[in-house]
């Protein structure tokens, strides 16, 4: 009985190499000119397509980590940069909405110095008293812009008041709500004159003395007089709110309401009035008037002269005979 060697000698590596070698290219000739591997083929790439989406695996999980960060980064700084250009827009549109209103009543303060035959100088209000007990506030003209005490000043509405103290660059105003003011009205609807007096509050004014009787009813405008020669004539002060007739008193309850805006308005009107009375101003007028007509009657009297020379002289009848 023959012996089995312990170790066998198989097939070298260089003939294992080479079969492998030619059945390879047989398969790949056969692949390129021929169909019949194709359903094996398909059949092979449907078992390693898991190995290749476990391969790609984490490709795909880094991309989309990567992804997700620079888009979080993005957003975010989108965000913050959206955030930025709307404040920057708020800001416009508050400052809009601002430049609005003031040339809303600019152009209200323009009407109302259209209206006004006095010289008028606009102004701006710059400071208000901090006693809560006074009504003064500050504007921006002084001596140095002609202000003198006692000007009135007034806005789109009406009067306000009456400069109190004039410094070099500004002046200090008192309104017609300080307790201490008083001015001269008359209802505009049958002339009825009073006193409008301040009470302390910005929203009301008090007529002191009126008869129980007098013509006075709620909704009437108060004007001024013009009486003690401090305000024009005829700008409007207030509207009447509120009569109480008590039939035990001498006088009615007669409240007003400012027509000016005391507590809102920024930009007013100082008023250069003629400190002249009406008898002054007629005398001034006519004799300006009849010193016109002298020099007129001055300047065409050299012309009628030189035209009477140049006319020929006609001899009496009785010497031509």
């Amino acid at each position: 009985m023959p012996i089995k060697p312990l170790f066998a000698k198989g097939t070298s590596l260089g003939v294992r190499l080479l079969v492998f070698t030619v059945l390879s290219a047989a398969l790949m000739v056969v692949d390129a000119r021929f169909t019949l591997l194709q359903p094996l083929r398909a059949q092979l790439g449907l078992i390693v397509e898991p190995v290749y989406w476990v391969g790609r695996l984490p490709v795909r999980i880094w991309d989309s980590a990567t992804q997700e960060l620079s888009t979080r980064n993005e957003l975010t700084a989108e965000n913050e940069r959206l955030k930025a250009e709307q404040l920057m827009l708020q800001r416009r549109l508050q400052k809009l909405a601002a430049l609005t209103e003031q040339n809303v009543r600019l152009r209200e303060l323009l009407n109302s110095a259209a209206l006004v035959d006095d010289e008028v100088l606009a102004t701006e209000l710059i400071g208000i008293d901090p006693n809560p007990f006074t009504h003064r506030i500050l504007i921006d003209k002084g001596e140095k812009d002609g202000v003198v005490m006692g000007q009135p000043v007034l806005d789109a509405r009406g009067l306000m008041g009456q400069v109190v103290e004039v410094m070099p660059y500004t002046s200090r105003v008192l309104l017609l709500t300080d307790t201490t003011h008083s001015i001269p009205v008359q209802v505009n609807r049958n002339g009825l004159r009073a006193i409008a007096s301040g009470t302390g509050n910005p929203e009301r004014l008090e007529l002191r003395h009126v008869a129980d009787t007098a013509d006075i009813k709620e909704g009437d405008l108060l004007v001024s007089s013009g009486l003690g020669q401090r305000f024009p004539a005829g700008y409007p002060v207030a509207m009447v709110s509120e009569v109480i007739h008590d039939s035990g008193q001498p006088f009615a309850i007669v409240r007003a309401v400012p027509t000016a805006m005391l507590n809102r308005s920024r930009y007013m009107l100082l008023v250069f009035t003629d400190p002249r009375t009406p008898e002054q101003r007629a005398t001034e007028s006519a004799q300006a008037q009849e010193a016109l007509d002298q020099e007129i009657l001055q300047q065409a009297q050299p012309a009628v002269q030189a035209a009477g020379a140049s006319e020929p002289a006609v001899n009496p009848p009785e010497a031509a005979q």
